[in-house]
């Protein structure tokens, strides 16, 4: 049975526009017409919706949080000049948040497909769900199972195909191993699970001897810490032991894809019958899918002639397997929903909560072990 709607709902809104030596934020819960589903369509309750790091870059826009105030209910900000100069196609548009969600369809259009989702848990993908209510086509709904949690089925894409999707890339491209930074992230312990499940070598690399205990204990067996001086050589053995030869960096920035390519070029010559001046035969391949370093990519030529640094992202990747890929990796998501694809919430907000100064401050940060939950029905 469908329900009673009000009217207006709530939606969190990121509004950039210029001003004096740089560009301003303004951060802002508005009232907003709630949306009636067209007939191809649904409408979710939007129960539980996480806070993800591509989330953050569309909410703060690189703003100076730090700097952050109050002013009319609003969070506002400063954002430099450099980082406006990136943002002018969203200038004076004020945009809602939000890739992912978990929620309750409660209205549909008339189309059979859409009707047969009345009452279900679904997870859905496609902006705007910092919200308590969005409407969508109905295909593009994840039924799941009965009884699932909402913060259960929050990160049904973003996280689990992201680390479905290094897997996959890593066979597609004819490697046999892979190297992953920010490691201890909660998609860095959900790629060690799927790892250790399908008997594929993987070399995590953190930032703490906490994060490497961490992972060790989850059964990881090639943890570098790149905050002890022996990191380059523990990288390099590593490397060694697993024959691994692509690799995904969270950071973005500074030296370490570098690194990464140095040690898998002295892995390689490790084993070499004979000295090549343009180095190892083998292509070595970086993909860069996160900024969590904001600085420029450092690459320091001392790996040879045979290697790539690229970008890599979840949205091109799903595009590349296509519908029967994209449908394959879904179902095994719902299959291992709270095993394999696991997440961990260490904050739960409400969409005002969301804006208050001290939570946007620590979600800011893309701290480690932290992540924020928001949920918009409460």
């Amino acid at each position: 049975m469908e329900h009673d709607l009000p009217e207006t709902m709530h939606q969190i809104r990121s509004l950039v526009t210029t001003a004096d030596a740089g560009g301003r934020l303004r951060l802002s819960l508005d009232e907003v017409p709630t949306p009636s589903p067209a007939p191809q369509q649904v409408l979710v309750r939007i129960d539980a919706t996480p806070i993800n790091p591509s989330d953050v870059g569309l909410l703060l826009a690189g703003a100076l949080v730090e700097q952050a105030t109050i002013e009319d209910g609003a969070v506002v900000a400063p954002i430099s000049a450099a980082a406006v100069a990136g943002l002018t196609a969203r200038l004076d548009q004020p945009m809602p948040v939000g890739n992912e969600a978990c929620g309750v369809v409660i209205a549909s259009g008339e189309s059979p497909e859409a009707q047969a989702l009345l009452g279900r848990t679904v997870a859905v993908l496609g902006g705007a769900m910092y919200a308590q209510y969005r409407a969508l086509p109905a295909a593009s709904c994840l039924v799941l199972p009965d009884g699932t949690l909402p913060a259960d089925g929050a990160s049904c894409f973003v996280n689990p195909l992201t680390a479905l999707g290094m897997v996959e890339t890593m066979a597609m491209e004819g490697h046999t191993a892979l190297v992953h930074t920010a490691a201890a992230s909660n998609l860095g312990q959900m790629l060690n699970r799927i790892c250790l499940k399908d008997g594929i070598d993987l070399v995590n690399i953190v930032r703490r001897p906490e994060q490497a205990e961490l992972l060790r204990s989850q059964g990881a067996a090639h943890v570098c810490d790149s905050s002890q001086p022996s990191f380059a050589d523990d990288l390099t053995q590593a490397l060694i032991t697993t024959g691994a030869t692509i690799a995904f960096d969270a950071t973005g920035g500074g030296t370490l894809a570098g690194q990464i390519l140095t040690a898998m070029e002295a892995a390689l010559s490790a084993g070499a019958a004979e000295y090549s001046r343009y180095g190892s035969s083998t292509h070595k391949q970086v993909y860069l899918y996160g900024n969590l370093d904001r600085r420029p990519t450092e690459l320091a030529r001392t790996y040879g002639m045979c290697w790539g640094v690229g970008g890599w992202l979840l949205t091109h990747f799903m595009v590349k397997v296509g519908a029967e890929g994209a449908n394959r990796l879904r179902a095994r998501v719902v299959d291992e929903l709270t095993t394999t694809f696991a997440s961990h919430y260490t904050d739960e907000v409400t969409l005002r909560g969301a804006l208050e100064l001290s939570n946007l401050r620590a979600y800011a940060k893309h701290a480690t072990g932290q992540k924020f939950l928001i949920t918009p029905s409460h």
